[in-house]
């Protein structure tokens, strides 16, 4: 029961944001009462912790698996992305933004180690992408991937951005966009155009 309330807790956090949502919400939304989520969580906020940090094993999960599969730097990158797609197609802002705003310590908590289990997978994919000769030779490789992680979570931040449904996806598609461009060989926009084909057409 504990794993069932933190996977739907995860699902209506990320759809409805972490304010608004109540334990009332997620107890109507399991047909359980709310003393049955009191068993495992003392309040909303162990419940917040719990369910973001099982996301985002899940998401890396997600990731690892798609990297296991054999497409090139590029190609892996916008599979990524239709992953990112999916799961953010119902979240009309920020989910991010609600954490950092009313949990800072477990968006603190959460991005530190977000970092750190992304950062090996995107070092990977900008050498796989040097080495296809799809991404510039000459590229410094972990500060190539700290600028994308940048720009990534630069999406977030409601001071920059004004959201409506599907923002997000479409902003965080061209900060891809702009960071292939940034690094790519002449065959690796190649490559970078036939993705953007591919994609633009499910949005």
């Amino acid at each position: 029961m504990k794993e069932t309330i933190i996977k739907k807790a995860g699902e209506i956090f990320l759809k409805y944001g972490f304010k608004s949502v109540t334990m009332d919400d997620i107890a109507n939304k399991l047909a359980i009462s709310k003393k049955t989520i009191y068993k495992f969580f003392k309040n909303k906020e162990e419940l917040v912790n719990e369910s973001i940090t099982a996301l985002h094993e899940k998401m890396f999960h997600d990731v690892t698996c798609i990297c296991e599969k054999g497409y090139n730097a590029i190609q892996e990158n916008f599979e990524i992305k239709k992953m990112f797609k999916d799961l953010l197609k119902n979240s009309d802002e920020s989910p991010m933004y609600q954490l950092q705003k009313y949990y800072p310590k477990i968006y603190t908590k959460i991005m530190v180690k977000e970092f750190s289990m992304f950062k090996d997978c995107m070092i990977r994919n900008i050498e796989k992408g040097i080495r296809e000769n799809l991404y510039r030779a000459n590229l410094d490789v972990e500060l190539t991937a700290k600028f994308y992680f940048s720009l990534v979570l630069s999406v977030h931040n409601t001071d920059l951005y004004t959201y409506n449904k599907n923002t997000i996806n479409m902003l965080e598609l061209q900060v891809l966009e702009y960071h292939t461009r940034a690094i790519a060989t002449r065959k690796g926009l190649q490559i970078l155009e036939q993705q953007l084909k591919e994609i633009n057409s499910d949005y």
